[in-house]
């Protein structure tokens, strides 16, 4: 069993999450070059009224992931701790900040169904406010309930997560197809 010490913080949406997003995405294009496809904010962070834990999640499509690790050093450079496929094959994970961590940073090789997954559950939770409600008090209620536990935390969201993804994939690809419309 992993055993995860880090503390549990989630704070209500702050405006400045999107500027701190941008900041950082303007430094990683220097970072990677014309290797980066494209960079999107992700997580929930990058949901409008969304509580969450004070981390920018960025996702960075790249032509070949095993270019990537070309890369650690500049990104150490920018803060950054390389720390590989971090349990998810073919994406490469970067944190930056150590335990007060205030960035992570998944690079996947452009066709994977990580970045669909990733950005599906993003507009799904921004176009069904209800979700985003109910997420942001199951992450709270979480929170309070595991300050100092990040594995039950993680766990505890899990299967609402996993619940939200599968509808959010299909909800995504109907959208895609011009099923529905935007809402």
């Amino acid at each position: 069993m992993i055993i995860i010490a880090r503390k549990v913080e989630v704070v209500p949406f702050c405006e400045q999450w999107a500027t701190m997003f941008a900041e950082e995405a303007e430094k990683l294009k220097q970072v990677f070059g014309a290797q980066c496809l494209r960079i999107y904010h992700i997580g929930s962070t990058a949901i409008p009224g969304m509580s969450a834990k004070p981390i920018i999640d960025i996702l960075i499509e790249v032509h070949h992931i095993d270019h990537v690790d070309r890369y650690n050093k500049a990104m150490a450079a920018l803060g950054y701790q390389a720390m590989g496929e971090n349990g998810i094959p073919q994406r490469r994970f970067f944190q930056k900040g150590g335990d007060e961590r205030t960035h992570h940073v998944h690079v996947f090789p452009t066709g994977s169904g990580h970045i669909v997954r990733h950005i599906a559950f993003k507009e799904y939770m921004i176009a069904h406010p209800e979700e985003a409600k109910a997420y942001s008090c199951l992450k709270e209620e979480l929170a309070k309930q595991f300050p100092a536990d990040m594995e039950s935390y993680i766990k505890g969201k899990d299967a609402f997560v996993k619940a939200k993804e599968k509808k959010a994939l299909d909800w995504y690809k109907q959208k895609q197809q011009g099923w529905i419309g935007v809402e």
